[in-house]
C-alpha cells in the first residue's frame, strides 16, 4: 500500500506540506496574478522533458478546458483527471502500464496521504509557493534552448532558492524552468487545436482495479 501511495504522490510531480497562502515580500509581484490561468486556451496539448531525482523524463499533456486532463509519463504511467470548474475537488485514475494496475483516487485522498496538489498545480506545470516568496521579472539564463512559443522570464525566490521561469502568457504554462542552475523543465512541442474526446477515455481493460479511496477511508 505504501508503495502505491508513493507512486500516486510522484504522479503529481508536486508534494509539499500544506500551508495558508504564502506571504510575498514587499515589492514582489503576485504569483496568482503573474501566473494566472485566466484566458487559457480551451484545448492544449504539449510535450515536456523534465528532470526528477536526477533522471530525465518525457511527458505528454492533454487538457480539455478546465475539466479533463491526461498526462503520460515515459509511456509507463498514464494519469486521467476529471474536474468540475469552480470546484476544488477532482477525481483521478492512474494507470501503471508495466504492472497493469488501474488506481482510482480523489484529491481529498491524495491530501490525506501527503500529496497536496490542487487543480492548477496539476494542470499548469507550476506549484503555488508554500513559503514566503519574492517574484520579480528576470532575464534568460545563458544557453537556453529554443521553445515553441514566446515566453517571459520571472525569478521566484523562496526558502533560499531561486527558480527561473519562462512563462507563456498565451498557453498559460511555463516553457522553461531552471532551478539550481539546471534546466529542469522544457516544453518541446505545443498545439492548441481541439482534442478528440476519445483521448480522455480510460482504457484499463485487463488491468487490476484498485480503489485507493476505500482503503484510505478505512484507515
Amino acid at each position: 500500500m505504501l508503495a502505491r501511495f508513493g507512486l500516486l504522490a510522484a504522479l503529481t510531480l508536486l508534494a509539499a506540506a500544506p500551508s495558508d497562502a504564502a506571504a510575498r515580500a514587499p515589492g514582489s509581484l503576485d504569483f496568482d496574478t503573474v501566473f494566472s490561468a485566466k484566458g487559457e486556451p480551451p484545448f492544449l496539448q504539449y510535450g515536456v522533458m523534465f528532470v526528477s531525482h536526477g533522471a530525465v523524463h518525457r511527458m505528454g499533456v492533454w487538457r480539455d478546458h478546465d475539466r479533463l486532463l491526461k498526462r503520460d509519463t515515459d509511456g509507463a504511467i498514464t494519469t486521467f483527471a476529471v474536474h468540475t470548474p469552480g470546484d476544488p475537488a477532482y477525481q483521478m485514475v492512474a494507470l501503471d502500464r508495466h504492472r497493469r494496475i488501474s488506481t482510482k483516487i480523489s484529491r481529498e485522498s491524495l491530501y490525506r496521504i501527503g500529496s497536496f496538489t490542487d487543480w492548477y498545480d496539476l494542470t499548469h506545470g507550476l506549484r503555488h509557493p508554500k513559503t514566503a516568496y519574492t517574484l520579480t521579472t528576470g532575464t534568460a539564463p545563458a544557453a537556453m534552448p529554443r521553445v515553441p512559443a514566446p515566453c517571459a522570464w520571472y525569478d521566484l525566490a523562496q526558502a533560499g532558492r531561486v527558480t527561473h521561469i519562462c512563462w507563456d502568457a498565451t498557453a498559460k504554462v511555463p516553457e522553461l524552468i531552471v532551478s539550481g542552475g539546471h534546466l529542469v523543465w522544457r516544453v518541446v512541442s505545443m498545439d492548441r487545436k481541439p482534442i478528440a474526446a476519445s483521448v480522455f477515455v480510460v482504457d484499463d481493460q485487463g488491468y487490476v482495479h484498485d480503489n485507493a479511496d476505500h482503503d484510505i477511508e478505512a484507515d
